[in-house]
């Protein structure tokens, strides 16, 4: 197999400075040759020296069309890489991309100039979304002056829970904090989630599980009593508009409840429940699991289904 990353993004949000950065590094000098393909030329270029040194060879593919198993098979009997890099072109849908059968995926890497995001994730989120959503790491590049990083991170959980969200401005990597952004009163005796808190809630607790523990949270969810869970235990939660209306998802995490057997499917209850950190099969690790102090019957709420737009 013929391991192979891809680094997407829109024009000029950094794909080229960070390839440049990983060509360059001690540990990407490693033996063989790199087949760098890059599907659309931006204002940076690369250095030729830096491809000598690093042993890569760069091949360039600017129609869509072009960009097929037959043609790519050729490049790699051209060049006999070791390993192949894909610069991808964000106009193109990744939904689309076809890969010779025996390349394989090793990583994907979404880059974004943070200056331009609302404008990308307002007109294009559908093409911002296939990128992000098979991304383990998602760069915000140039975010010098901008505020409101945490609602960029819930944008992205939203779409992908389990990337990894590195931000960077001039200085380097920014140690991103939104405890104080948070709409609800962390030390409050119960912290009362509406529809923005919920949907805050559930994915800063997937980041940020030690601000929750031991503390009790109050909101009101959909049951969800998956067939394979333990006995006493269910999953209320909300239904999400993640990225359009064709692209939901169920949010929500294990709740023990001596009473789960009187509780149906998609019933609307009150939960009150203190969170903790623990062993769940379903999660295959530690992760927020609740402990009901009540769960009461109540009436759908007026928006059954919350949105991170």
């Amino acid at each position: 197999m013929k391991p192979v990353y891809v680094i997407n993004g829109f024009l000029e949000s950094g794909k080229t400075e960070f390839i440049t950065y990983t060509l360059s590094q001690p540990y990407f000098q490693v033996r063989g040759k790199t087949l760098l393909i890059l599907c659309e030329e931006g204002e940076n270029e690369y250095d030729d020296k830096l491809l000598r040194l690093s042993r890569t060879e760069l091949e360039l593919i600017e129609d869509e069309k072009d960009f097929n198993p037959a043609r790519l098979i050729e490049l790699e009997k051209k060049h006999k890489p070791e390993r192949i890099i894909i610069e991808y072109n964000g106009m193109w849908n990744y939904k689309e991309m076809k890969l010779p059968w025996h390349w394989r995926i090793e990583q994907q890497i979404t880059t974004i100039d943070a200056s331009t995001f609302p404008m990308y994730f307002t007109n294009m989120k559908s093409l911002l979304a296939e990128q992000i959503r098979a991304s383990e790491m998602i760069i915000f590049n140039r975010c010098d002056g901008v505020e409101d990083l945490g609602s960029y991170k819930r944008n992205i959980k939203a779409i992908n829970q389990k990337a990894e969200i590195v931000f960077e401005d001039s200085n380097g990597e920014i140690n991103e904090i939104m405890e104080e952004d948070l709409p609800y009163d962390l030390k409050a005796p119960v912290i009362e989630l509406d529809n923005e808190g919920y949907g805050i809630w559930y994915l800063d607790s997937l980041d940020h599980l030690e601000r929750y523990e031991g503390k009790t949270v109050q909101f009101t969810g959909m049951v969800l009593k998956p067939k394979d869970f333990p006995q006493d235990y269910f999953v209320p939660g909300r239904m999400a508009m993640t990225c359009c209306a064709d692209d939901m998802a169920f949010l929500g995490f294990a709740c023990e409840y001596d009473k789960t057997d009187k509780l149906t499917d998609k019933q609307w209850v009150k939960v009150t429940a203190k969170v903790a950190k623990e062993y769940f099969a379903d999660y295959q690790g530690e992760g927020p699991v609740l402990h009901a102090i009540s769960v009461e019957h109540t009436k759908a709420p007026k928006e059954e289904i919350i949105s991170f737009t």
